[in-house]
């Protein structure tokens, strides 16, 4: 295997669970069930003192801004005394922070899912320069690397997921616009740090289920096609003709 191809499998061991990753994340980002779950399980109409319905609307309406080109947003909803924004500024100016972490991993699953895609059929399909059996053994080692950093992850966060939590915070922004006050801020009553423990866990279960099936496939596929150490002669004892 020469250099550049080496570097190219280390790449495609290394992106395959970005991808994976990345894609689920920006599937959860998406999923208006999630939305719905967090209004219910956690009772957030008690907490904002907001209809379910006003809630699901802005829910609605902060999935469209991680999604589109705005680069603010404003959200009214229906309170007691009429009409109201439901963010402060505070949290406004966070929401737009949050949406470009959301987008920067949007671009990251693109760019890693290309490579992955690319990859596989630059090297295994077109050109046939490698086997799938060495496809399938990156895939595992992929899997490997995969469960390791994600099993890591976990035990931090099932340990003291409020520490790792604000540890995740001070890394991935340059302010504290994200250190919000669950006694008057909506946009952490709506989304309260439980409802995130549950995210985060959600993400690497099914992160790790889906490196999982591509771990079976690439162990069945590896199985079905291993050349057997004994020959059909030397099993029955027959001897060659010479």
């Amino acid at each position: 295997m020469g250099f550049a191809r080496q570097i190219a499998a280390l790449l495609f061991i290394v992106a395959l669970p970005i991808a994976l990753v990345t894609t689920t994340v920006r599937v959860v980002v998406n999923e208006p069930r999630l939305y719905e779950y967090v209004t219910d399980e956690y009772n957030t109409t008690a907490t904002t003192g907001f209809e379910r319905s006003e809630l699901l609307r802005a829910s609605g309406e902060l999935r469209d801004y991680f999604n589109n080109e705005d680069e603010s947003i404003f959200v009214s909803v229906q309170g007691k005394g009429g009409p109201e924004s439901l963010f402060n500024p505070r949290e406004t100016e966070h929401l737009r922070n949050v949406k470009a972490l959301f987008q920067l991993s949007f671009r990251v699953q693109e760019a890693t899912t290309l490579f992955v895609l690319a990859y596989v059929v630059a090297v295994f399909i077109w050109s046939k320069e490698s086997s799938f059996r060495s496809l399938a053994k990156q895939v595992l080692t992929s899997g490997l690397v995969t469960l390791l950093v994600i099993g890591a992850l976990g035990v931090a966060a099932v340990t003291d997921f409020h520490a790792a939590w604000d540890q995740f915070h001070v890394i991935a922004f340059n302010n504290d616009l994200w250190m919000l006050n669950p006694s008057r801020d909506h946009l952490i009553q709506m989304f309260p740090e439980p409802f995130w423990q549950d995210v985060v866990i959600g993400i690497g279960l099914g992160t790790l289920a889906e490196i999982a099936g591509l771990g079976l496939l690439s162990a069945v596929y590896l199985r079905v096609t291993k050349s057997p150490h004994v020959s059909a002669a030397a099993v029955s004892g027959a001897q060659p003709f010479a």
